[in-house]
C-alpha cells in the first residue's frame, strides 16, 4: 500500500507542476503590442483593397496574419458594442459598403471619431478578407 501512496503523491506533485508551469509560460504569456509594432507593409488602402480583389490567394498568403500602414481617406466611422470600427469604402457592393473595417484600439477610438472624412493612417493587424471587406483588428492610429 506504501508503493501505491508514493504513486500517487508523486502524480500530484508532478500535475500540479504541469499545470502551474502551463498557466505561467503558455495561458500568461504577454501579448504582442500592435500599436508599438513595427509594419510589415506600408500601402495605401486603395492598393490593398485591389490586391485582395484582384487575386484573393496571393494577397491572403502576403497579407494575412501581418501588421500592415494603410493609408487614405477615413469615409466612416461606425460604433459596434464598444468597439470604434474605421471604414475605407471602396466601392458598392451587393450587401452595402466594400472596402477595409478597422476595429481600433480603444485608446484611438476617440481620435478616429474626430478624422471621419480626412486623410489618415492606420496600422494594424490583418485577420482575414471575407469576399466584401478586408479585416483589420487591433489598429491605432499613426501620428507622425
Amino acid at each position: 500500500m506504501k508503493n501505491w501512496t508514493k504513486i500517487l503523491i508523486g502524480l500530484i506533485i508532478l500535475g500540479s507542476l504541469g499545470a502551474f508551469l502551463g498557466y505561467k509560460f503558455i495561458y500568461n504569456k504577454p501579448h504582442r503590442n500592435f500599436e508599438a509594432a513595427k509594419p510589415d507593409f506600408v500601402i495605401s488602402a486603395e492598393d490593398l483593397f485591389n490586391e485582395y480583389h484582384g487575386d484573393k490567394q496571393k494577397a491572403q498568403m502576403n497579407y494575412n496574419g501581418k501588421v500592415v500602414e494603410i493609408s487614405g481617406t477615413l469615409h466612416k466611422v461606425e460604433m459596434a458594442d464598444s468597439l470604434t470600427i474605421a471604414v475605407f469604402v471602396m466601392g458598392e457592393g451587393m450587401f452595402g459598403d466594400e472596402g477595409i473595417r478597422c476595429t481600433m484600439l480603444p485608446n484611438h477610438a476617440q481620435s478616429t471619431i474626430t478624422r471621419k472624412g480626412q486623410y489618415v493612417r492606420i496600422k494594424g493587424f490583418v485577420s482575414g478578407y471575407n469576399d466584401t471587406d478586408i479585416i483589420i483588428e487591433k489598429c491605432s492610429i499613426v501620428y507622425n
